[in-house]
């Protein structure tokens, strides 16, 4: 009996190992791309492991931006307890290391320039778990009957000896079932997460209505404007103050020029509650395309879509990262007097059929938005618009799968990241019908 539970309880610790967790926002780190003061930044709120404590922040920079300096200050919103601090945005970020004293909603002020976002976010931390407690618990129990079952059989009282010998078993039985079902049962919520959702919430929450303007109400070719997007909950009539980050951020905005010389994959700031605003500057008149992408929480993604009109006369492109594009399908780009070419298979897409798209990048390629590539494509007359993931392929290129809707023409870009910018690389793509149509 002696060797059987020492045989029990070492199969037990070596299985003891931590199962994968349920929640992976606890201890998590945080990433919310930003474009702000000109550059496209990503913010890091590092994961905390206990309370009160340090909390980390950095910048990780896209562009180059000399080091911008850029404004922290975190606010509870339970105690309004307030700290600030300084980061620099660069490509190797240097954290900033605030306080925090407690778990909850919380707000990350970022300010650079004469702009300024307000990121709300949890400060979570796990909790204990029952389970570890009755596991390693049971284990001590058993340890310590087991030491006094031989103790007593040393002595010859094996009544004794057999009945401690038994809890030892009950306390090596306890944790192993523990082991086993622990992994299915569902796991509490960390310190800090937010309330479970009510009956309605959990079934998903409505689309938001969006009201997209400029501020101007007209901008001009060459000189800066606002691009607001205001977003109202369409049963409250409430501002939707509850988008989570997908693909690193609140929101993802695409802008283009009706021609589709003109580009932008932007991400907004949040100056209110269910307002994101973001800075631009177009370089031509005439009318301009604005999609945007964004989640609530307990509810799918959502294409946003609306237009504006600038007007002035067009202006040298202020884009240096812009790449030239012809208008042949998969026709080549050229980037710093690079040529570069997307290959398509098929060469002429099908309707309705898988496309490949593959594109020869340089070598140290960054993971930007959570991905090393994306591929934005826009039907000629906008009415519809994609965007698709890089699929892990090896080496020193980018690929992607689409499957375009329709026969027609489409505008498309890749962009990926390197070492000094985002780069961007457009190219036009004509869509034949099947055979079947």
């Amino acid at each position: 009996m002696i060797r059987v539970l020492c045989l029990a309880a070492a199969l037990v610790l070596v299985m003891a190992a931590p199962a994968a967790a349920h929640n992976v926002t606890a201890g998590a780190d945080l990433r919310i791309a930003q474009t702000i003061a000109g550059a496209e930044v990503t913010v890091v709120i590092k994961g905390t492991t206990r309370v009160p404590g340090p909390l980390r922040i950095g910048v990780i920079a896209y562009q180059p931006v000399s080091g911008l300096p850029i404004g922290l200050e975190v606010h509870s919103l339970e105690d309004g307890h307030t700290v600030t601090g300084t980061a620099r945005a660069a490509a190797e970020p240097q954290y900033a290391q605030l306080r925090v004293e407690r778990t909850g909603p919380h707000e990350l002020k970022l300010s650079a320039g004469n702009e300024t976002a307000i990121i709300p976010f949890r400060v979570l931390v796990e909790r204990e778990s029952a389970g570890d407690f009755l596991i390693y618990g049971g284990l001590f129990v058993a340890a310590l009957l087991l030491v006094g079952g031989l103790l007593t059989g040393a002595l010859a009282r094996h009544g004794t000896a057999m009945a401690l010998a038994a809890g030892a078993a009950a306390g090596v039985t306890v944790a192993a079932m523990v082991i086993v079902f622990e992994p299915q049962m569902p796991a509490s919520p960390p310190d800090g997460a937010a309330p479970t959702p009510t009956t309605s919430t959990a079934q998903g929450r409505p689309y938001a209505q969006v009201r997209m303007e400029t501020v101007p109400a007209q901008p001009s070719a060459g000189e800066e404007f606002t691009l607001r997007v205001d977003l109202i909950d369409g049963s409250t009539g409430r501002p939707v103050d509850d988008l989570t980050a997908h693909h690193e951020a609140l929101a993802h905005v695409i802008v283009t020029s009706e021609d589709g010389h003109y580009f932008r994959h932007v991400h907004p700031l949040r100056t209110a509650p269910g307002r994101l605003e973001v800075k631009l500057t177009a370089d031509r008149p005439g009318r301009y395309l604005a999609q945007a992408e964004i989640e609530r929480e307990n509810s799918g993604g959502q294409l946003l879509a609306a237009d504006f009109t600038v007007g002035g006369t067009a202006k040298a492109s202020q884009k240096a990262d812009t790449v030239t594009r012809s208008g042949q399908t998969g026709a080549p780009a050229t980037q710093a007097g690079t040529t570069v070419t997307p290959r398509l298979q098929p060469a002429v897409p099908v309707a309705g059929r898988p496309t490949t798209v593959e594109l020869d990048t340089p070598a140290g390629v960054r993971t930007w938005l959570g991905m090393s590539g994306h591929l934005l494509i826009r039907s000629q007359d906008g009415e519809f618009f994609g965007h698709v993931h890089e699929m892990a392929a090896p080496g020193s290129r980018v690929r992607f799968t689409f499957s375009f809707p329709e026969p027609g023409r489409y505008l498309a870009w890749i962009q990926y990241a390197t070492a000094g910018r985002i780069v961007t690389v457009p190219f036009t793509v004509n869509v034949t019908a099947s055979e079947t149509q």
